[in-house]
């Protein structure tokens, strides 16, 4: 029992040590990005691309609140990849209401790339030439309006070139109101949080779902084709363009972008599992240890403290006087386990106001998301060992 104490503690503290390295940096990073009105230097500086495919369940939102942007907003690409379900219908319908709206199909699929930076790129070299700013958003997404001013004004002042928001999750589930906050803790574990300048470029984060570009970078390096084969092409892309010098950043958009990703644990687990290890956009060594480190500080400390709890055999009766002192490094094992889920439950505090429960059918089980936490870190070694061969509907060979 003691070897194995032992080999636990040299597979955690080193872990630990890391994780905090990085969870001390929040104090300093950037506040939540604000909803902000436009002023007249930002006319026309923004267009911004949808990539759909099949998507006629959740689009509309996104549609509604996009013609509720101000000025700032140029125009709106949807590239559709030939949906069956009526999508264009809806952008065509919301063309009719504003003019700012654009459909086009893209090309077939090229050998090596993956859909949706295929859709992305050809977004890209419709959009107009007059626009500073590139926008990439998704179909699921809900903007609030001020969003693209708030975030243009952002990136000027702080002199982004690229950057990408955190949502607020939308919840309506059981199963995902217990699983996905387990889920994206995985990511809150392995990188800086939301606000902090990442010096690495192969530890910069970002998030697809609304990522905005100086049109000059992206043309740089030449639209997504860096990133067209990569099924995380939005952190693949932010990696590549933060290796070529450009400033990258991540920030909280809690107040004011909103996302219903999945409908149900299973979605959830089968669709955002695929790309949460980000092995598309990381080295062989890289991935390997993030995944000792999800191992060793999110999936371990449940079950070691549970089983001290419950299966370590109880002291004799009658207790001999005085008690023996117990081993230090079972101890020391039990103290770092009991620290790492005093940790666990503060994050699920913070992270909190990242989620919208308002309307979820057992909101509750949001508080009991770290009982989830080795089956989030199993999804991401199963996601890390197999290439996916199906992706929102379209198959891949």
């Amino acid at each position: 029992m003691n070897y194995l104490t032992l080999f636990l503690l040299l597979l955690q503290v080193p872990a630990t040590a890391i994780l905090l390295s990085r969870l001390l940096k929040g104090p300093g990073r950037h506040p939540p990005i604000e909803p902000q009105q436009p002023t007249p230097e930002l006319l026309g500086s923004v267009s911004v691309v949808v990539p759909t495919l099949n998507e006629a369940l959740r689009i509309s939102p996104l549609l509604e609140s996009l013609s509720r942007q101000s000025y700032e907003l140029r125009e709106i690409i949807v590239v559709d990849s030939k949906s069956q379900d009526g999508t264009p219908d809806l952008v065509k319908l919301a063309i009719q209401q504003d003019p700012r709206f654009r459909l086009m199909t893209d090309d077939p699929l090229p050998p090596g790339w993956v859909g949706r930076p295929w859709a992305l790129h050809n977004g890209f070299l419709h959009s107009s030439e007059g626009s500073e700013w590139f926008l990439g958003m998704d179909a699921d997404t809900q903007p609030d309006p001020g969003l693209i001013a708030g975030l243009v004004k952002t990136a000027e002042a702080e002199k982004y070139d690229l950057v990408s928001l955190s949502p607020q999750f939308i919840l309506k589930y059981p199963g995902e109101c217990w699983l996905q906050p387990a889920l994206l803790m995985t990511l809150l574990y392995r990188f800086d949080p939301a606000g902090v300048n990442t010096k690495q470029p192969e530890r910069v984060m970002a998030n697809g779902q609304c990522f905005l570009c100086r049109r000059s970078v992206l043309a740089a390096v030449d639209g997504y084709s860096s990133a067209g084969g990569s099924f995380c092409d939005d952190v693949t892309l932010a990696r590549n363009i933060a290796a070529e010098g450009f400033k990258v950043g991540f920030l909280d958009g809690a107040k004011v972008l909103k996302v219903r990703m999945y409908e149900g644990a299973l979605e959830t687990w089968k669709e955002w599992g695929r790309s949460l290890d980000l092995k598309d956009a990381s080295s062989r060594a890289q991935l390997w240890g993030d995944l000792w480190l999800l191992f060793a500080v999110q999936a371990l400390p449940l079950p070691i403290v549970l089983t001290y709890l419950f299966l370590s055999p109880p002291l004799p009766l009658p207790l001999p006087l005085p008690l023996p002192p117990s081993p230090t490094p079972t101890l020391l094992l039990l103290g770092l386990n009991g620290f790492l889920l005093v940790i666990r439950f503060a994050l699920l505090w913070a992270i909190a106001p990242s989620y919208d429960r308002k309307t979820a059918n057992g909101g509750w089980l949001f508080w009991l998301s770290p009982l989830a936490d080795p089956i989030a870190v199993l999804r991401i070694f199963l996601s890390a060992f197999r290439t996916p061969r199906e992706w929102r509907g379209r198959k891949y060979s």
